[in-house]
């Protein structure tokens, strides 16, 4: 007996707990459906504030500025390529010549050098040999190109 009220009394739970989740069910699709309904309105009223035409036009040119933004893309991926190529080419060449560069630097600095000294040498025994800055203005006698003549 106790088995019996006891299998009664779990079904009445089920059977609260189906018709519980039958009703929320019921109660969801309603806002569900309310949703739906106030969504198709609001986009019918917003339909009657906006032209077609316009819409019609903007739609037009998008489509030309999205063919536009395409065919630049098409130009500016071609040129990358194109840039990418002739980098490759030269970029050896650039650094030989900047090695070269280097190079030069490096043996026109030591030239310098060696003339600084022997020209302080120079100087200690033959002090007449570079006159200064005074004396060269004096000694230049040259006409000057930049100017024209007269």
């Amino acid at each position: 007996m106790a088995s019996e009220e006891e299998a009664i009394r779990v079904a009445s739970e089920e059977e609260a707990i189906r018709v519980a989740s039958e009703e929320e069910a019921i109660r969801v699709a309603s806002e569900e459906e309310a949703i739906r309904v106030a969504s198709e309105e609001v986009a019918r009223q917003f339909k009657t504030l906006v032209n077609t035409d316009d819409v019609e036009t903007i739609k037009h040119l998008q489509h030309l500025i999205l063919g536009r933004l395409q065919d630049s893309n098409a130009v500016l991926s071609h040129f990358n390529d194109y840039s990418e190529h002739c980098f490759a080419e030269i970029s050896s060449d650039f650094s030989k010549n900047t090695r070269l560069l280097k190079s030069m630097k490096s043996d026109l600095d030591h030239i310098f050098l060696k003339l600084r000294s022997m020209k302080s040498r120079l100087n200690a025994m033959y002090p007449d040999a570079f006159p200064d800055a005074s004396t060269i203005k004096i000694l230049d006698q040259r006409p000057d190109l930049e100017q024209p003549f007269p």
